[in-house]
């Protein structure tokens, strides 16, 4: 298990001095790197300490967690939806640069369906109608796109099926056993399917999704909206809760919402990324903090 220096083990309270640590550190643990804001001189390498250096997440208010590339593969399922949406509107539309996995991480990954659609398009000097969510998936709007991405991920899920990472599992088993609260905060409009198919989704008294984001009229990630708005629905504080990301958009948003640690979650952004854009702790894997 690990823990953290001025964390007490499985105590309900959290060390003022142990959040102030955890802010102005970063760790490097299960192949992740720890860094200070300021951007490194090229030619030093990174501190690595032993994993047992990492905070004991139960000992803070809450943990919440994005879903896609976190909880669960479907950051995969989506990017391969998304790469296959776009590869087709690119050639029908004839966009040029072609669509790279790169798009996916630098404009779609951890916004909402029509703001990544939208940030893409911007991407490429391209200017079509928002349109309505309604709208039918062949329809070219800002909504008409999104809905046909959602149309190839639904068709890969249902297809495919999906499985949480056993690590996050573990994490979240060991969050329940200690009582510590945790909530989902997901960009994506399928959260609770995706929950459902997974079968976790009993797990999370509160879910800040797509959907709710979009009734409440909360801004998508990097803006600080749906984690400072999933924190009061939880009724814990940020400034004493961990939030667990894995897109840069993501890690933004917790950072700017106040969270006492932004763990960031390696599965292909890269740890550099992820420090700099705001995560305080990065693993490659949430065993990271049980083993």
């Amino acid at each position: 298990m690990a823990s953290g220096a001025g964390l007490g083990r499985r105590t309900r309270a959290v060390d003022d001095d142990a959040l102030k640590h955890a802010r102005r550190t970063r760790q490097y643990a299960g192949g992740a790197a720890l860094r200070a804001p300021a951007p490194p001189h090229p030619d030093l390498e990174p501190a690595v300490t032993d994993s047992r250096d990492l905070p004991d997440l139960t000992t803070f208010e809450g943990v919440l967690f994005d879903l896609d590339g976190v909880l669960t593969p479907t950051a995969e399922v989506h990017m391969r939806a998304w790469k296959e949406m776009f590869d087709e509107l690119f050639a029908a539309w004839r966009i040029e640069p072609a669509y790279t996995d790169r798009d996916y991480f630098e404009y779609v990954d951890g916004k909402k369906r029509y703001d990544g659609v939208a940030s893409l398009l911007r991407s490429r000097d391209v200017e079509v109608p928002w349109g309505d969510p309604s709208d039918d998936p062949s329809e070219d709007t800002v909504c008409g796109v999104g809905n046909r991405k959602n149309v190839v991920f639904s068709r890969i899920l249902r297809s495919e099926g999906i499985q949480p990472y056993p690590g996050s599992i573990a994490l979240l088993d060991l969050l329940q056993a200690a009582g510590t609260p945790i909530a989902v905060v997901s960009s994506s409009k399928n959260a609770v399917e995706v929950l459902e198919a997974a079968g976790i989704r009993d797990r999370f008294p509160v879910v800040m999704d797509g959907v709710v984001a979009e009734r409440d009229h909360l801004a998508s990630k990097p803006a600080p909206d749906v984690f400072a708005e999933a924190a009061r629905m939880l009724g814990v504080d940020p400034a004493r809760s961990a939030a667990v990301e894995d897109a840069l958009s993501g890690v933004r948003s917790a950072a700017a919402a106040g969270y006492a640690v932004v763990v960031g979650v390696d599965r292909g952004v890269g740890a550099d990324d992820l420090a700099a854009a705001g995560a305080t702790v990065v693993v490659d894997d949430l065993a990271a903090f049980v083993d």
